[in-house]
Formats: structure tokens, C-alpha cells, sequence
């Protein structure tokens, strides 16, 4: 145990980052987030628009994924557009305040994904093995109970993991090893013990990603014995091209979550902490975007119809 009394406690964090990096390193890196970062924010908003605004995508498939996409972009301004200011300035202090606002919606928007990935799924399911009560199962107020579901666990399991992040003090070391306050480094910082406090997040992370993980395998388990027991080739090549979408997605942000909060803190370290972290931060959200309208024919045509218009009304004004 420390004695409190003969220490001074942490008001503030300094995220290391890329601070090691040569400065070219950190130019190139800083120019190439920058690009994802504008490609994701703006591959995202379009999603959103055309999804909330295009009639021929009023279906809750595309009703799902202008709420994924939303939460796509709460996620990356959560951390990238402060990683892009500590790559060309020097100081990289933040608040303790700021540090657990971060960490806080970190939980927040990624355990609403987590769920609402897995809703979709469930969705996916409905409308290929039970299409004919599909309209009547996935209703209107059904999806947005579910999308509210989502994003009401998410908040009440930030709460809970954010209390058990920061219920030790903080007196040691306030380098955080990485380029923002991911909570399994950071609760390593805290004073006295903080293995039950990573316990709690690592028997949380199995409940928040193995949970939505089993309702998305069976789910697509379902799918599967239901395709291959068709006749048409075609039909199964479109709905194979449909989950394929979807599974990729799954794959990517499933991944570095579990790499991130379910392995043993001996197995980390920042040069493997970084890429996953930054996989589902920005690589991510960024993907789902292309890897949805890439392998969507429906959302091609809208997207197209979408900068058609945009480039008529330019047109129109010049």
C-alpha cells in the first residue's frame, strides 16, 4: 500500500504518443491521419445523409448503418483530432478531467457499437431466414428500441468501467504509453492495487464482446444453412456478398477490442498497444464506410444519386 500522505497526486497526464518519433516521421504520420481522419468523417456523413435522406433506403438495414456510421464518427473525434495536435506540438499534457472525459466515451460509443454490430446482425438473420414476417418483426419502433438499447448500455457500462478506472488515486508515473487514455494503461498508473480494477474491466470486456459475439455467430450460422440450402447461385452470391460486409466489420473492430482489453498486461507493450489502438480508432470507422458501399449495389446507386444532385445544385448557382 502507499502511504498517500508522503506523495503528490496526479492532476494531469502526458501521452507519449509518437513524441520518440524523428520530426519527418511525425510529419508523414500526421499528414496520413489527417487524410484518414478526413476520408472517415466525410465517408461516414455521406453514409448518414444518404441513409436518412434517400427513400429507396428506408429499410432497417440502412437504418442500423446511419447509426453505425454516427457512432463511427463520435469515435475517432474522440481521440484523433487530439493526436493530431500532439504530432506537430510539443506538449502533451491533458487534464486529469479531460483524460477521463476521453475514456469515458471511448466506453461509451465503443460498447454502443459493440451491441448495435450485433443487433445488425440479428437483423441481417431476420431478413434472410424469415422474410416473409420480416417487415412485421424488424418494425419501425423495433429498431429504434434497439438502436436505444445500444446506446443506453453503453452509457450505463461507461459509468460503471469509468468508476472502476479511477477509484485508486493516481500518485505514480503519469506517462500514458499511448495517444490517448486507453484505460487498461492507464488504470496501471493508479496507486495501490490496480489488478482488481483490471480484473473488473477484463471480465466486463468478455461480457460487453463475447455477449454480442455469440448473438452474431449464431445468427450467421442460421444464414448460412439457410443459403446453402437454396437452389439459386445468384441468390446466394448476393446474400453471401451482403454478410460478407457485415462479417468484415465485425473482424476488424472485434479483433483490436479483444487485443486491447482481454489480454494479460504482461502481454502488452507500446509498440503492440499502438497498432490495435489505432486499428480501431481510425482504421475502422474509416472501412466501414468503403466495405459497406464497395460491396452494395444499392449503396453505390445512392451514393451516385447523392453527388449527382450535389454537383446539379452547384451548377445551378455558378
Amino acid at each position: 500500500m502507499v502511504d498517500l500522505r508522503n506523495v503528490s497526486m496526479v492532476t494531469e497526464f502526458i501521452l507519449v504518443g509518437f513524441e520518440q518519433s524523428y520530426p519527418s516521421t511525425r510529419t508523414l504520420l500526421f499528414t496520413l491521419f489527417l487524410a484518414l481522419y478526413g476520408l472517415a468523417m466525410a465517408m461516414n456523413g455521406l453514409i448518414i445523409f444518404i441513409t436518412w435522406t434517400d427513400p429507396r433506403l428506408n429499410n432497417p438495414m440502412y437504418f442500423f448503418l446511419g447509426h453505425l456510421s454516427f457512432l463511427d464518427i463520435c469515435f475517432i473525434t474522440t481521440t484523433i483530432p487530439q493526436m493530431l495536435i500532439h504530432l506537430v506540438v510539443k506538449n502533451h499534457t491533458v487534464s486529469f478531467a479531460s483524460c477521463m472525459t476521453q475514456m469515458y466515451l471511448v466506453f461509451f460509443v465503443g460498447v454502443a457499437e459493440c451491441i448495435l454490430l450485433a443487433f445488425m446482425a440479428y437483423d441481417r438473420y431476420v431478413a434472410i431466414c424469415q422474410p416473409l414476417s420480416y417487415a412485421q418483426i424488424m418494425s419501425r419502433q423495433v429498431c429504434v428500441s434497439l438502436v436505444g438499447t445500444s446506446w443506453f448500455f453503453g452509457m450505463i457500462n461507461g459509468i460503471f468501467l469509468e468508476y472502476m478506472s479511477f477509484r485508486n488515486p493516481f500518485c505514480r508515473d503519469n506517462h500514458v504509453e499511448n495517444f490517448f487514455c486507453e484505460a487498461p494503461i492507464v488504470i496501471a498508473l493508479s496507486c495501490g492495487d490496480p489488478l482488481f480494477s483490471l480484473k473488473v474491466i477484463f471480465a466486463d470486456a468478455i461480457v460487453v464482446l463475447l455477449s454480442p459475439m455469440v448473438l452474431i455467430v449464431t445468427s450467421y450460422a442460421r444464414i448460412l444453412t439457410s443459403i446453402l440450402g437454396r437452389a439459386s447461385s445468384s441468390g446466394r452470391g448476393k446474400t453471401f456478398s451482403t454478410c460478407a460486409s457485415h462479417l468484415t466489420v465485425v473482424v476488424f473492430f472485434y479483433t483490436s477490442a479483444m487485443f486491447s482489453y482481454m489480454n494479460p498486461r504482461s502481454t502488452h507493450g507500446p509498440d503492440k498497444d499502438k497498432p490495435f489502438s489505432l486499428l480501431y480508432t481510425i482504421i475502422t470507422p474509416m472501412c466501414n464506410p468503403i466495405i459497406y458501399s464497395l460491396r452494395n449495389k444499392e449503396m453505390k446507386g445512392a451514393m451516385g444519386r447523392a453527388l449527382g444532385r450535389a454537383s446539379l445544385a452547384q451548377a445551378e448557382t455558378v
